[in-house]
């Protein structure tokens, strides 16, 4: 498993919020080891036992943290992301609608800070077994040797179903996030899947739009030793139009799911032209 382990210790950013109260408390319920809350103006409460800090400072002074999840609206995001930057390892930022310049500014920061974020706009991380930093549904996955990354929540949610009825269990599910700036990409996530002794092959969930599955080809064709199969979203949409995610946007012959399945396939990753496939093609390598 992947960046979410038996040592992760996360505090949630807008715990006391509708999502965070509701998230946190399924995550709970996952067994996942959610140590702290932060809501400012509610420290000294706690939810369902886990203590309120009204600041990071006052959280991690208090208590052993490393990750922190962010339920927080788009307009207090980038301060929330700062933040947890600033102190922790690991950032997950559920939040949707987060503008383009402040994403920019919050992967420059991390950048800077050599803090690991995944999103925004992100169904978040789930090691089967051991928890979830996200939003995900846990009935669909299982403990097992497959890694899966993905820009899709649905595709993700989808994917992992089809493997479970499969009895192919997974090491650890990731969704990037579908905004056009994002923390970790396909290639960071794969490397990370490349070094894990609990990964055995990987199933790379894209859509149409920008070059990041293109760029995992490349990485896939030089430097991974595990397999890697994919199934690529957006198949009949029309060229030039927006569909769904800020980042699926195809701009002239880049973009397409013929320029990706082309490149992932000049990598030796066979790509299903449907998600039912995966488990078929997956078969064929482990």
């Amino acid at each position: 498993m992947i960046l979410l382990n038996e040592d992760t210790k996360c505090l949630v950013q807008g715990i006391t919020g509708k999502q965070g109260s509701f998230h946190t408390e399924q995550m709970l319920k996952y067994n996942t080891n959610i140590v702290a809350g932060l809501t400012p103006g509610k420290g000294g409460q706690d939810f369902l036992g886990v203590p309120i800090f009204n600041s990071m400072e006052e959280a991690t002074e208090e208590v052993d943290i490393n990750s922190s999840i962010i339920f927080v609206p788009a307009r207090f995001a980038k301060d929330a992301a700062f933040e947890a930057i600033r102190h922790l390892d690991l950032v997950v930022i559920i939040s949707e609608h987060i503008p383009v310049h402040d994403s920019m500014k919050i992967m420059a920061y991390a950048k800077e800070m050599n803090t690991t974020v995944i999103g925004p706009n992100t169904p978040g991380i789930i090691s089967p077994g051991v928890g979830k930093l996200g939003i995900m549904p846990t009935h669909i996955f299982k403990e097992g040797n497959v890694g899966v990354i993905s820009r899709s929540g649905t595709l993700t949610y989808e994917i992992a179903s089809e493997l479970t009825n499969a009895d192919i269990g997974q090491s650890t599910a990731v969704g990037i996030g579908g905004d056009p700036v994002t923390g970790d990409n396909y290639v960071d996530i794969l490397k990370r899947f490349e070094k894990d002794d609990q990964t055995d092959a990987v199933v790379l969930i894209g859509e149409i739009g920008g070059t990041a599955e293109e760029r995992a080809a490349a990485f896939i064709a030089e430097e991974m030793s595990k397999p890697v199969v994919s199934y690529i979203a957006g198949r009949t949409a029309p060229p030039g139009k927006r569909m769904g995610h800020a980042g699926a946007i195809i701009q002239g012959n880049s973009g397409t799911v013929t320029s990706k399945t082309q490149a992932l396939n000049d990598a030796g990753v066979e790509v299903a032209k449907k998600p039912s496939e995966i488990v078929e093609l997956l078969k064929k390598v482990i």
